[in-house]
């Protein structure tokens, strides 16, 4: 398996990113297996789902973040469940945590959305975790779709734990308005739940049509990532990318 190329700035302002999508499951598995593997993919975002959300959980998550190399950009519980961690090769422009609609009787879900800028490339970030509803997780994958085209970006990722693989409608809808990275490069492997029985994609990375994707897909067999630790560190495996977002204009 070829290696996902590094991060950087190019000469023409364009920024080459590793985004990184992660259900950590509140934390409740081995988290140093957790760190090793978000150390090894070497991200410059990661779009965290089920952080914690009770006692103390913005100390658990700065605990992982440093763990990892990285700090909290936005979301935990106050977006009741994403978040954002990222590096410090990121500039923060601003942040925003949105609660969705709460039907009674499910968990309330929400966005952790930010704004950042890579050197001379301005990028919308949204993390989710949609509904195990599949009227209401269609309804959420319509409201993270205009969410993001509010954001006032050219340029956009988003990504998280869908529940739901690409032929179901809210998947299906998702990528019918962006991009689903691992369909267009892919790369590693494809499955991303359960880590004892990989068998089907219930998490994913989306990127707007002007970021080119480079590759995506789980990280088994990438340098540094034993899978005795992807195994061990939650529920779900993490799906890497890497994207080009162009210079803004």
């Amino acid at each position: 398996m070829e290696p996902l190329p590094n991060s950087r700035t190019e000469p023409d302002g364009s920024a080459l990113v590793r985004v990184l999508s992660y259900n950590v499951r509140s934390l409740r598995d081995d988290t140093a297996a957790l760190a090793r593997v978000i150390t090894a993919c070497a991200p410059d975002l990661v779009l965290v789902q089920e952080a914690p959300r009770f006692f103390r959980w913005r100390k658990k998550l700065a605990k992982l973040a440093a763990a990892s190399g990285l700090v909290i950009l936005t979301g935990g519980a106050t977006a009741a469940g994403p978040a954002v961690l990222c590096s410090l090769r990121a500039t923060v422009e601003r942040t925003e945590d949105v609660l969705l609609p709460l039907t009674p009787g499910l968990h309330r879900r929400g966005l952790a959305t930010a704004v950042v800028r890579f050197a001379g490339a301005r990028l919308g970030v949204v993390s989710c975790h949609l509904s195990l509803d599949e009227d209401e997780r269609y309804e959420q994958g319509g409201m993270l779709l205009d969410r993001l085209a509010g954001m006032g970006v050219e340029h956009a990722v988003a990504g998280g734990d869908l529940n739901e693989r690409p032929e179901g409608p809210a998947f299906a809808r998702i990528a019918a308005g962006l991009r689903d990275c691992r369909t267009v490069a892919p790369w590693g492997a494809e499955y991303t739940w359960t880590p004892g029985d990989p068998h089907q994609r219930i998490d994913a990375i989306f990127a707007t049509p002007g970021v080119e994707v480079l590759g995506c897909g789980v990280p088994v067999g990438h340098p540094g990532v034993r899978e005795s630790d992807l195994r061990a560190a939650t529920d779900h495996f993490p799906v890497l990318a890497a994207l080009r977002v162009p210079a803004a204009r």
